[in-house]
């Protein structure tokens, strides 16, 4: 039975941090690289962060680069994503999905369609 639980969500003010975890189980978590969604009220589901299966290449949008930083527990199944300096517009619903295809990369493939399985997601909400 595959699952993606995300959580580490809160309401928080402008500049402040969160980090959100993402617990997975029944994926070969090791096997796969991992990304970070998220979706505002009336807005499309954007990429945020990727990261390759053994940890060692990492991508994000332009919008959090510089702010947020992925990584990844395989011992844990667990991948995480560190948000600092938070902005109003970082309000939005975070999801943690699988990279479709074993031994996947990351840098190009951002849209959701390239990714399988996905959690339920969290809210983060951010005030300013």
């Amino acid at each position: 039975q595959v699952q993606l639980v995300e959580s580490g969500g809160g309401l928080v003010q402008a500049g402040d941090s969160l980090r959100l975890s993402c617990v997975t189980s029944g994926l070969r978590f090791s096997s796969y690289a991992m990304g970070w969604f998220r979706q505002a009220p009336g807005k499309e589901r954007e990429f945020v962060s990727g990261i390759t299966w053994g940890g060692s290449s990492t991508y994000f949008a332009d919008s959090v680069k510089g702010r947020f930083t992925i990584s990844r527990d395989n011992a844990k199944n667990t991948v995480y994503l560190q948000m600092n300096s938070l902005e109003p517009e970082d309000t939005a619903v975070y999801f943690c999905a699988r990279r479709r295809g074993v031994y996947s990369g990351i840098t190009q493939y951002t849209t959701p369609a390239d990714y399988d399985y996905w959690g339920q997601g969290t809210q983060g909400t951010v005030s300013s």
